[in-house]
């Protein structure tokens, strides 16, 4: 499946590990709602894009930073400062960035091939988000 000579992060540039991890979380997440929610796929969509949207993904890697690794953290921090080639619309700029560094770590961990530590930080993700929209309805 992964190239096993992938075991370096400076061997892909962040805009493609985010590129990757752009992907994989949208699978994951879209799986996951699949799998957890008799909805219909109106209702699919809203709630994924609760997941996905720049801001949800900045809101996670912050809540994220006590449970990464070093080397972890200095790949969301390469994400982040990557030079941005598109202007992000309806999203506030450090939102994107942050979420451009949360994207390049979930690509990380999945061309690495550390699916366990990826479905770890998932799980994380998915209380998260749980937690949020918990505290948002009080």
């Amino acid at each position: 499946m992964i190239n096993d000579r992938i075991n370096s992060r400076t061997m892909y540039s962040p805009a493609q590990l985010a590129y990757a991890g752009d992907a994989v979380y949208e699978l994951l997440v879209r799986s996951y709602v699949i799998n957890n929610h008799d909805i219909n796929v109106n209702k699919m969509h809203r709630l994924t894009v609760k997941f996905v949207k720049a801001n949800a993904q900045a809101y996670i890697v912050n809540k994220l930073k006590d449970e990464l690794t070093e080397e972890e953290l200095k790949i969301v921090k390469r994400g982040r400062n990557a030079k941005v080639t598109s202007s992000p619309k309806n999203v506030d700029f450090m939102d994107y960035r942050y979420a451009t560094g949360f994207e390049a770590l979930l690509g990380y961990l999945f061309l690495n091939n550390n699916i366990d530590r990826l479905m770890y930080i998932f799980d994380k993700i998915i209380k998260i988000i749980i937690e949020r929209d918990d505290k948002n309805c009080e």
